[in-house]
């Protein structure tokens, strides 16, 4: 049960961040935009860090480096390119992105929805694991769940919903997390070695976000202060999870 309160606090805390986006509407679009660099660099670090310091040494640890954990690795990044190409979601880190109508907000909702069930997936998967193992997949989700929800939030804005609805929506497909995180605590034990399978996915997901999805962002940005910025946002990201080993 102990298990189980710690998945469910680092969900619950997962979905809170939905409400971050009210917050940037007192920064200036300079100040959001250098914000928003930073903490979408230091995201990509914190993914892969958690994949190469935690994920992937726990897993390579308890089985060895074999072909399941790459298929496993594989399917991981699979799964999510079949999610933004069949959902039409994709990551958002910018309040300006071109989604100007309502279907396609509501098309960006939906992604949304899958994707937090998959992160509250991966989050009870690490726990079924280990604690720290948990808590480290936790913080990474969490560092990349930021920069998202700001760009979430400002979709539902730019697309006619109040800055209460744009919240409301925002905080209610966050809590599919905690459906996908419960169904993995109570189904994942009467599956078979259900952590081999999980924690090789979990890391392909990882990849996947941080390499197609994050770091693409960063080459949008060229000056040499803001790609600095970006490095050592990187570098940050990856030494907090060299710290939460």
């Amino acid at each position: 049960m102990s298990i189980l309160l710690y998945i469910m606090l680092s969900v619950l805390i997962v979905s809170l961040i939905s409400l971050i986006g009210i917050i940037t509407l007192s920064f200036s679009n300079k100040l959001l935009k250098k914000s928003l660099l930073f903490l979408v660099s230091f995201a990509a670090g914190a993914l892969l860090g958690d994949v190469f310091i935690h994920l992937l040494p726990e897993i390579v640890e308890e089985l060895g480096f074999n072909l399941s954990i790459t298929f496993g690795i594989l399917i991981g990044i699979l799964l999510f390119f079949i999610l933004e190409k069949v959902l039409h979601w994709h990551h958002c880190h910018d309040q300006d992105c071109l989604v100007h109508n309502k279907p396609l907000a509501a098309i960006n909702l939906i992604g949304d929805a899958f994707h937090n069930f998959l992160d509250g997936i991966l989050i009870a998967g690490s726990y079924l694991v280990s604690i720290p193992l948990g808590i480290a997949t936790t913080i990474a989700v969490l560092f990349h769940e930021i920069p998202q929800e700001i760009g979430d939030f400002g979709i539902l804005l730019h697309t006619g919903f109040s800055k209460a609805k744009a919240l409301f929506y925002n905080f209610l497909i966050s809590l599919t997390a905690l459906a996908g995180a419960v169904l993995t605590f109570f189904i994942g034990p009467l599956i078979e070695n259900f952590t081999h399978y999980i924690i090789p996915i979990t890391a392909g997901g990882f990849i996947y976000i941080a390499a197609s999805d994050l770091i693409p962002e960063l080459h949008k940005e060229t000056t040499l202060s803001k790609s600095i910025l970006s490095i050592v946002g990187i570098i940050l990201g990856i030494f907090v999870m060299f710290l939460l080993r």
